[in-house]
């Protein structure tokens, strides 16, 4: 199993996880580890750290940051990517995370993708119709080998909702 379709799979344990936070008006600047990215969230999330290993046998931890607020799913995900994960064309590797979430979503391919840079680094925002007409909206960067993953999955009337914006907007890249 690729590192991505682990990333994709933990991402509805980890949401079904977080299902028990209850609604929260205070916002937590959320820090990934060794202040790899700080990230705004509506309330106090769950932290899990998943062990996985790279296509070719390292081991290497998977950190994610998961909450449930009203009807809206919130999920930060991290991890230092080892050596032997070829990050040599960032576009290139990031195409491959689009690809492997895109088989997931409701019709097997994202409804919009735009590709830009997030502080100086290759990222890609992308947003698709999830199954029982959700939508996921999801920013994942790459920055040397720190691949940092913004995920949020809503209703689809809630895609643009205040919280959504900040949730995004307030990503801040450590070094």
């Amino acid at each position: 199993m690729t590192f991505s379709r682990r990333v994709l799979v933990a991402l509805p344990v980890v949401v079904a996880a977080a299902g028990g936070v209850a609604a929260q008006s205070t916002w937590y600047a959320v820090r990934g580890p060794g202040n790899a990215f700080i990230v705004d969230m509506p309330g106090e999330p769950v932290y899990k750290v998943i062990d996985t290993q790279s296509p070719g046998g390292t081991a290497f931890a998977y950190h994610s940051y998961s909450l449930e607020y009203r009807r809206l799913s919130f999920v930060a995900q991290t991890a230092l990517l080892p050596a032997d994960i070829d990050l040599r064309q960032p576009r290139a590797y990031l195409q491959s995370v689009l690809d492997d979430r895109a088989q997931r979503l409701a019709g097997g391919k994202w409804t919009s993708v735009n590709w830009r840079d997030v502080q100086g680094a290759p990222a890609v925002d992308s947003v698709g119709s999830a199954q029982g007409g959700s939508v996921l909206r999801q920013l994942v960067v790459l920055k040397g080998r720190r691949y940092v993953s913004l995920a949020y999955l809503a209703p689809a009337d809630a895609l643009r909702m205040p919280e959504a914006d900040r949730f995004f907007g307030s990503l801040r890249l450590g070094a």
